[in-house]
């Protein structure tokens, strides 16, 4: 499944997501690295130093996530920018008549 506007495809699948219990909000493209983070969360009873690299993984893909949100935002305003640039700006000094 592709997801408009993200270089990420998603790989965890609706069911996947269903079966094991992933709330809608952590549902994007970092979902298939969530789902065993909490398994090994739960094996391991929420302890803090376990299952680290599982959570290293998944916290990276979210901050790449970010990172390439933030980048088209950039993007988006300056395209915005340059077109507000080049539109004129103020009131023209001499009026435009209906002959001219």
């Amino acid at each position: 499944m592709e997801v408009e506007g993200s270089s990420k495809k998603m790989i965890a699948t609706q069911e996947e997501m269903v079966k094991a219990k992933v709330p809608l909000a952590y549902r994007d493209q970092c979902a298939h690295l969530l789902i065993p983070l909490n398994k090994c969360r739960q094996a391991e009873f929420y302890l803090p130093w376990k299952c680290e690299a599982e959570r290293h993984v998944y916290e990276k893909c979210e901050y790449e996530l970010v990172m390439e949100r933030m980048l088209q935002m950039q993007k988006i305003r300056e395209q915005e920018a340059a077109a507000k640039s080049k539109q004129p700006q103020g009131i023209p000094l001499i009026p435009k008549t209906a002959n001219a």
